[in-house]
């Protein structure tokens, strides 16, 4: 719900939680670029084991966990390996029965990203991780690779001289520990002793209840140069949400994916859990990752959005016609699961249509009231269960196209935007269908990773047809 603080301005590190974050020094800083001095970072600090992550279609993170020497030798001898169906792998840990891949399940080798190395701040033992990008054996990069994807669209811009600037907003749950998934999630217990019952938008003593978990995520964010900025209770019961301050896309398409992975290991030592379904709980608001994008050039001294005298440039205009011509169409990478559909419903702050509007959470595409150099479009549309190398790609695509288009939007809207039509996919089915002929798309995202995305979730939707549900046995059991 809230804007990013400062979005695309100048930025303010205080969090909402009163702590003044300390000040970094030099050895603090992921200061690795090149291999050696990646090696250089793991063995001054006596790293006794590396994480090597992958993410994959669904944003989970796959890999391997290696012996610090062991992950030195592969460096330099290409012994760091994966097999290529880790992209064609289902949420359910199944595959698709189409046939995807040309060759029989080859290898895949694994390039550590140097600027991506953290320490993993929860265990004893000094432990790094590091995010990779994924190579064939001739150096070609694997199109499915999710992280590659939002690469062809960073090169679109760069080939433009453009450089687009994202802050996310990502809205997560706590409920209690369940582990009966035919259960309903409940809100979990506080300090107080009780659960939250009534929803606490913005209330500053219902985060507290939770205080020495919300402690530790910010020590731990903090140990991993993760740039949270604001933390605060969302509209449903136990839900809070995270701003991020504005950067690189693919830099923060790296602190979202860690941030998530931080906040669940975070709740599990205090005996909750952290969920970033899209809608987990009935009768309550739905998770979103709200993604605030704008464009500058590629020095990143000049705002591509507001023209001299302060008026919306044409590209921002461009952008958003584009915006509302082919989300729709890439709404799979936005909202990739069953249940994230179950979040788009009218008057629980998500949008149903691709409307615009300034400073209007009813719509689609929102543009906060700022000063000219903060000039931005809030997408709405993506829930905090997509990958977020996808639906940041997927985003930034749709507005590229507009303004390689010259695509004019429709007029901003003034009211409520649930007055207006239902425009956007309903169901997993119809955005699968959707995606399936969005041929331009196609194109910018690479048909390899295109066929293999469709065919995951395809899968997924196969599986989640054989599953029956307790309203069917509530409903159906004794009355038909």
């Amino acid at each position: 719900m809230s804007d990013s603080k400062a979005a695309f301005g100048a930025s303010s590190k205080t969090s909402s939680r009163g702590r003044e974050p300390r000040e970094r020094t030099p050895s603090d800083d992921v200061s690795a670029q090149t291999t050696e001095e990646l090696i250089a970072w793991i063995t001054a600090r006596g790293i006794t084991e590396v994480e090597c992550l992958v993410p994959d279609m669904a944003g989970v993170p796959r890999g391997k966990i290696l012996p610090a020497h062991k992950f030195i030798s592969g460096l330099k001898d290409r012994g760091l390996r994966l097999p290529e169906s880790l992209f064609i792998q289902s949420v359910t840990g199944d595959y698709p029965e189409e046939e995807i891949m040309p060759d029989v399940d080859q290898d895949m080798y694994l390039r550590p990203d140097p600027a991506t190395v953290r320490m993993v701040p929860w265990y004893q033992e000094p432990t790094a991780q590091v995010i990779n990008d994924c190579y064939y054996r001739d150096a070609s990069p694997v199109e499915m690779a999710p992280r590659h994807v939002l690469r062809r669209v960073l090169a679109l811009y760069e080939e433009r001289g453009w450089k687009p600037i994202i802050a996310p907003e990502l809205e997560f749950y706590l409920v209690k520990v369940n582990p009966d998934p035919d259960y309903p999630l409940e809100p979990p217990i506080g300090r107080s002793g009780r659960p939250e019952i009534g929803r606490q938008a913005y209330g500053i003593d219902a985060v507290n209840e939770f205080d020495p978990l919300f402690e530790d995520v910010y020590d731990y964010a903090e140990a991993q140069n993760l740039d949270v900025d604001t933390l605060h209770h969302e509209a449903g019961a136990a839900q809070m949400e995270i701003n991020f301050e504005h950067g690189e896309p693919l830099d923060l398409a790296d602190q979202v994916f860690l941030f998530k992975r931080t906040v669940h290991q975070t709740a599990l030592r205090h005996n909750v859990y952290a969920t970033f379904m899209a809608k987990p709980l009935e009768g309550q608001p739905g998770s979103a990752m709200h993604i605030h994008q704008s464009v500058w050039d590629l020095d990143g001294n000049k705002t591509l959005f507001a023209n001299e005298d302060g008026s919306e440039s044409d590209l921002f205009r461009w952008h958003i016609g584009g915006l509302q011509k082919y989300l729709p169409q890439a709404m799979l990478l936005l909202a990739p699961n069953v249940n994230s559909y179950r979040r788009l419903v009218k008057n629980y702050s998500a949008p149903i249509n691709m409307h615009w509007g300034r400073d209007n959470r009813t719509v689609g595409l929102r543009v906060p009231l700022s000063e000219a150099r903060n000039t931005r479009i809030e997408n709405r549309l993506s829930g905090a269960d997509a990958n977020p190398y996808l639906a940041m790609a997927a985003s930034l695509l749709c507005g590229y196209l507009g303004m390689v288009d010259r695509l004019e939007p429709t007029k901003p809207i003034t009211g409520s935007g649930y007055t207006k039509a239902h425009a956007l996919p309903k169901h997993l089915p119809d955005a699968i269908e959707r995606f399936q002929h969005a041929r331009r798309l196609h194109e910018m995202f690479g048909p390899m990773f295109c066929q293999a995305f469709v065919a995951v979730k395809g899968a997924e939707w196969d599986a989640y047809q054989d599953v029956v549900s307790s309203w069917e046995r509530e409903f159906l059991l004794l009355n038909v």
